[in-house]
């Protein structure tokens, strides 16, 4: 008798083997969504915050400006625009004669100075289109004829070799003006002088924005 108690023992074992098989599984069943649950949630990239929007600065005002070379303070034209003391120039010499007589021209106090032996001029200037007017006149006594004063000068790579204010105006005590249409790219308007015959000279400097 004791054998069959547990021969019975053994199969009812054996019959309830596969019922906790079959638990155990579908606890891990359960158990599995949940998990995928949580390392999707772990997974799940953070929200990207675009940056502030900078404001992009305000671009410098266009101006005319206007110096009168060689003369110690600014000074009012007949037309009511003023023109600034002598600055710019990267070296030279100047000089003031507040008493000639300036023919071709309604306002001969620009060319009663100048600046002579100077080698470039810069000033800073917005990028854009500008006419500029270079104002000569020959007042020095010791210039008596064509070709006894000749130089080169750039504007802006707009290039003007052998000038002779002389020839220009067929005689001393007269004003003339070269202008010359440039487009300034780099942020500065630049003239550069190469003497020749004599030193170059100067005696007004006009930056006019242009549309």
């Amino acid at each position: 008798m004791p054998n069959a108690n547990r021969s019975l023992s053994w199969v009812v074992g054996l019959s309830l083997f596969p019922l906790a098989v079959v638990l155990l599984s579908g606890c891990q069943c359960c158990k599995t969504p949940a998990a995928a649950d949580k390392s999707a949630t772990a997974a799940k990239p953070a929200a990207v915050v675009a940056a502030p929007t900078v404001p992009a600065a305000p671009a410098m005002p266009r101006a005319t400006l206007r110096i009168n070379a060689g003369l110690s303070s600014s000074v009012t034209d007949s037309e009511g625009n003023v023109w600034l003391a002598d600055q710019g120039f990267a070296d030279g010499e100047t000089i003031e004669r507040p008493d000639l007589q300036i023919a071709n021209t309604k306002n001969p106090v620009i060319y009663r100075s100048e600046r002579y032996s100077m080698t470039a001029y810069s000033w800073a200037v917005p990028n854009g289109k500008y006419v500029v007017k270079l104002h000569f006149a020959e007042t020095y006594d010791g210039i008596t004829a064509p070709g006894e004063r000749v130089f080169s000068f750039n504007v802006e790579g707009h290039e003007f070799k052998n000038f002779d204010v002389w020839a220009k105006t067929g005689g001393a005590l007269r004003a003339y003006v070269e202008t010359v249409n440039v487009d300034v790219t780099d942020g500065k308007l630049d003239i550069t002088f190469t003497p020749q015959v004599q030193n170059p000279q100067i005696n007004g400097i006009e930056i006019i924005p242009a549309s």
